[in-house]
């Protein structure tokens, strides 16, 4: 909920056409059905302890999180990775497409099961450059971008 009301005091809703208080019920109401689903069904429908019930919902998280950042660290955080400081005004000297290669590396290209295993996450490069293409694509277009990269660096 802070973060909303950071986008709040950012304007950042206004320029998505979006209003806060929509914003938040549609927060509320996303929480609540996860919950519900997650949570509350196991524990009414599934014939354990609540404490099995809900160990089960810890482990899933702890799992996903780990999961998440071990794939998530090395695409962010790695000697070659770069984090421009913007200026007085607040802006980078960089555009966005640059941007997102000094601050984002790829790892692991080679393995074909682990790109299938991490959903391509493993070439976020392209990933942040290209979003709405299929994972499946990234290897081929990591080629292109790294050609492209070398012609106008």
């Amino acid at each position: 909920f802070k973060q909303l009301y950071r986008y709040k005091k950012l304007g950042l809703l206004k320029a998505q056409k979006r209003t806060y208080t929509g914003v938040l019920i549609e927060t509320i109401i996303s929480k609540i059905v996860y919950y519900g689903y997650a949570l509350v069904l196991p524990l009414i429908l599934i014939p354990a302890p609540t404490w099995v019930v809900l160990l089960g919902f810890f482990i899933m998280h702890f799992i996903t999180g780990l999961s998440l950042g071990l794939i998530f660290q090395p695409a962010h955080v790695m000697p070659t990775t770069e984090y421009p400081i913007p200026d007085d005004t607040g802006n980078l000297e960089t555009n966005w497409a640059v941007h997102q290669l000094f601050t984002t590396t790829n790892f692991a290209p080679k393995s074909k099961l682990f790109s299938w295993y991490v959903g391509g996450l493993n070439f976020q490069i392209e990933h942040h450059l290209f979003p709405n293409i299929c994972h499946v694509h990234y290897k081929k277009i990591s080629k292109i971008v790294m050609e492209t990269t070398k012609e106008y660096a």
